[in-house]
């Protein structure tokens, strides 16, 4: 019997406070982690993730993860 999956794409970034004010946004380990853990205790599981520097409002820089996860599914 093969195994079935799912998969979801989740985008993770900072606030647009950080690169208002400080002209940058870097993402932040502790709350990326949380980010993670959230998604690994629904039974997620990181595939791949790619990280991006996104303009914002033409003259900030502001960080972001693209996350592909996966979980099997019950079928």
């Amino acid at each position: 019997m093969s195994k079935k999956f799912e998969y979801k794409v989740g985008i993770y970034r900072e606030n647009m406070l950080g690169s208002l004010f400080l002209g940058g946004s870097k993402v932040d380990p502790v709350r990326f982690s949380e980010f993670l853990n959230r998604n690994g205790a629904d039974g997620w599981e990181v595939v791949t993730m790619e990280k991006e520097s996104r303009r914002m409002l033409l003259f900030f820089d502001r960080e972001a993860f693209l996350v592909v996860m996966k979980r099997e599914v019950n079928a």
